[in-house]
């Protein structure tokens, strides 16, 4: 008999806590989904900026900014967590940060400082960030390493979900066309948003700080949580000593080594597909919110389904033959999206020359785009949960806290290198498509080393540990 998580039947504080670490990927997922990736980026991208050249270069340098601060110090505060033991004060207090600054995107109407506006983004993901690295440390101690990518991916399914509940509201009863003044479903916008000011996507920071803050309170109530160990002043100087150590120790570790190098690579391609890609869609074709909207409710449902389906599927042939199915899809992906278009060809083979069908996606270019999307939304869920799952099978639940920090650091570290690639060749050459194609060395790169990494990480040429 098994519960909601998949897990086998246990007492009710056990399933609750695994419950309620689960809803934390539920909280955090809306920030990624509306305001990263398919409302208040292309927003930024496509109003804010001058041209979406500019828009792209300035999103672009903002994400890897944040990504060189992850780098440097999630490492640090993951050694930090081992030392002090407990992880949900350090949530909260990024949690605070976090939802603060999503707050000052209200702020952010067209005209409005773009650096202010890149800085206050930045912020928040950092924020977002470091939570991840102490949630996920959190995992070990909850389920047995045969479930643990079971788990992974439902807990990325259940966020996928809820970032897609975001979404739709705020393009069924908050987005507007700027033509007609009504949203999706036809309504007048909810408290009087004008889209011609950006308000629409505007409330997008807002609307997902309050729903993290609402839906993280289950992990905080019911997940349990180590005791403390040290006092912090104490942990911080453990805990910056035990990081050197661990970093001396990866390099002797060379399968966990080897992994972390594999993922630093195609996390990169990942982050800045995620984070650019809704921009480039938008900027290209000139959709709407409402267009983008549509386009990134349909990549989450995809998403949400591939995600069940992974769990089913990494728990039977293991993380590291997911993570490298997925890689493939990804890159295909990218490929056919910087090869379609107004006036391009599907790889160079089939023109797109057919007239407007009118309507919602009414060109064969957008057809042909939203089918590469939808293979991204197949991918980018399991790609995650699955790494996350390779991860920890592959460390004890003692040294969850200083690897899960250095799984964030290879997540991050140059992480700023795939946005500011694209942001570069973009800026140099005037071309957002390829800016983004560029994004397809990542995949190509990352896909070759985890080819000849050993599963799990930590014992090469031998097999899944039972629990």
């Amino acid at each position: 008999m098994t519960d909601v998580t998949g897990l086998p039947s246990a007492p009710v504080i056990k399933r609750r806590g695994v419950a309620g670490w689960m809803l934390f990927d539920w909280a955090a997922q809306p920030f990624f989904t509306v305001v990263t990736t398919f409302i208040f980026g292309p927003y930024f991208i496509s109003r804010m900026a001058s041209d979406p050249a500019t828009g792209q270069a300035a999103w672009g340098y903002g994400i890897a900014a944040g990504g060189l601060l992850i780098a440097l110090f999630s490492p640090v505060l993951g050694s930090i967590a081992d030392q002090t033991g407990p992880r949900k004060p350090w949530i909260a207090f990024f949690a605070i940060i976090k939802i603060l600054a999503l707050c000052t995107l209200w702020f952010a109407a067209p005209g409005s400082n773009i650096v202010a506006v890149v800085v206050a983004f930045t912020i928040a993901s950092v924020a977002a960030e470091f939570s991840i690295v102490f949630n996920d440390s959190m995992l070990l101690r909850l389920v047995p390493k045969s479930q643990i990518g079971r788990v992974s991916n439902l807990a990325w399914g259940l966020g996928y979900l809820g970032g897609m509940i975001v979404l739709i509201f705020i393009i069924g009863f908050l987005a507007a066309s700027p033509e007609t003044g009504k949203t999706l479903l036809g309504l007048d916008p909810l408290f009087g948003l004008d889209p011609l000011e950006g308000e629409d996507a505007r409330a997008s920071g807002p609307i997902s700080a309050l729903w993290y803050a609402v839906f993280i309170l289950p992990m905080f109530l019911f997940t349990p949580d180590a005791g403390g160990r040290r006092a912090l002043r104490g942990a911080v100087i453990e805990g910056i000593t035990e990081l050197k150590s661990t970093l001396g120790e990866v390099r002797r570790r060379s399968g966990i080594l080897r992994f972390l190098i594999a993922r630093m690579i195609y996390q990169d391609g990942v982050n800045a597909l995620l984070a650019l890609g809704g921009g480039f869609a938008a900027a290209m074709f000139s959709w709407s919110i409402t267009e983008i909207g549509v386009y990134g409710i349909m990549l989450n449902v995809v998403a949400i389904f591939s995600c069940l389906y992974a769990s089913r599927l990494d728990t039977r042939l293991g993380s590291k033959v997911v993570v490298m199915i997925c890689i493939v899809m990804l890159l295909i992906a990218t490929l056919g999206i910087v090869s379609t278009g107004p006036g391009f060809s599907l790889f160079g083979v089939l023109a797109f020359a057919a007239p407007d069908s009118g309507g919602l996606f009414g060109t064969p270019a957008e057809k042909a785009y939203i089918l590469f999307g939808l293979l991204i939304g197949i991918a980018f869920g399991p790609v995650q949960a699955s790494s996350r799952a390779y991860m920890a099978r592959s460390v004890s639940e003692d040294e969850a806290g200083r690897y899960f920090g250095i799984y964030a650091l290879a997540g991050r570290v140059t992480s700023f290198t795939a946005p500011f690639l694209v942001a570069t060749v973009t800026a140099l050459s005037g071309s957002p498509r390829l800016g983004m194609a560029t994004i397809t060395i990542f995949f190509a790169l990352g896909l070759l080393i985890l080819w000849t990494t050993p599963y799990p990480a930590d014992q090469p040429g031998r097999a899944e540990p039972k629990s």
